[in-house]
């Protein structure tokens, strides 16, 4: 499994929330447990306590999306270095699961959690994959979906760097918006322009007077 692999428990974490929405379903041991995925071993350990244990590292790793986004690069590795020191890991090579054709383990890294509970293994995992996955492909690959009032987070990896929604449906919804908007305003400089086309027009009646050789 590869390292940037993990860098999706921040993101699932993050986007638990939309703060501006007023939506939140971390709520429950069993909202908390779904954020482990097929890890379900280490989703076992959680119990009520780490609902409020996930919401505070919650907002901490919004915090490193929100610095990534807004181009303070020094502030988003800094609130994620404070993560990476207090929710460590043990990096490991395991071959469990894969095989190669010949039965032989492939071979990969595999970031062991320490088990004092839930929100310190999910922590661990998801600072460090965030950790690869800015190293590998730069700060500005951290991102907050530019279409309000969604601001869900999302690991930009096109090739371009051009990724600005978190999903096809925001993409789709914001460009709609801006066709909208278009048409709007495009509108109103129609009639804008038509208006002043009136106005600037001469009446009959100031035409016949001017052409009155009696100045009536």
């Amino acid at each position: 499994m590869e390292l940037a692999y993990y860098s999706d428990y921040a993101v699932r974490l993050v986007n638990t929330e939309e703060p501006a929405r007023g939506k939140d379903v971390l709520t429950s041991t069993e909202a908390v447990r779904a954020l482990f995925g097929a890890n379900q071993s280490a989703a076992r350990r959680a119990t009520e306590a780490d609902v409020t244990r996930f919401r505070s590292v919650r907002a901490r790793l919004r915090a490193v999306f929100e610095a990534a986004d807004g181009g303070d690069e020094t502030l988003a590795v800094d609130l994620l270095n404070s993560l990476l020191l207090e929710f460590p890991v043990s990096p490991q090579i395991s071959g469990h699961d894969f095989r190669d054709d010949d039965g032989r383990p492939l071979w990969h890294m595999h970031l062991a959690d320490h088990p004092s509970n839930a929100t310190a293994g999910f922590a661990a995992i998801a600072a460090m994959g965030l950790a690869f996955h800015l190293t590998e492909y730069g700060v500005d690959r951290l991102g907050l979906c530019e279409a309000p009032p969604c601001r869900n987070a999302y690991l930009d990896t096109s090739t371009n760097r051009s990724r600005r929604y978190c999903s096809d449906r925001c993409a789709t919804r914001a460009n709609v918006a801006a066709y909208r908007a278009r048409k709007r305003l495009e509108a109103d400089r129609a009639e804008s322009t038509g208006r002043a086309a009136d106005s600037a027009q001469p009446t009959t009646a100031g035409t016949e007077r001017r052409s009155d050789p009696r100045g009536r």
